[in-house]
């Protein structure tokens, strides 16, 4: 009987992990002040803010999100979008403490990070994280 309540509280507990795991995944927050230039980037800035996106080869979310960023970019008049393959630049993937991919930064016009998410975001976040970080027309 007392390998039936292991397994029980192996399949509870991974069932949480998976949820909260699920409910975090992808969400835009804040950060605080890590500053990326044209240099790290390999591509100049958007005039009003960029969207950086770590990747990696093999990566399938990483295909959904750049589609969707992508889509962002072209509505959002001065936005843009770049794609980094995170195995390339291991500088940047250990300064900013990227841990997976697809990670997305959301930069303000000075190269500023100002919001991150870990994960596949939704258009919608992405939106209104760009509503907050691009500065008015």
């Amino acid at each position: 009987m007392t390998g039936f309540w292991v397994v029980l509280a192996t399949l509870v507990l991974g069932t949480v992990i998976g949820v909260i795991r699920l409910r975090r995944d992808g969400r835009v927050r804040d950060t605080d002040g890590d500053r990326l230039s044209e240099a790290d980037l390999g591509q100049g800035l958007g005039e009003r803010a960029t969207l950086v996106q770590f990747s990696t080869a093999f990566c399938q979310p990483c295909r959904a999100t750049r589609r969707i960023l992508a889509d962002v970019s072209a509505v959002v008049p001065g936005v843009r979008h770049i794609e980094i393959d995170a195995e390339s630049r291991l500088d940047l993937v250990r300064r900013l403490d990227i841990t997976r991919t697809p990670t997305v930064l959301v930069l303000d016009p000075a190269g500023a990070v100002v919001k991150k998410a870990a994960g596949q975001p939704r258009k919608g976040e992405v939106l209104a994280a760009l509503a907050e970080a691009v500065p008015e027309a």
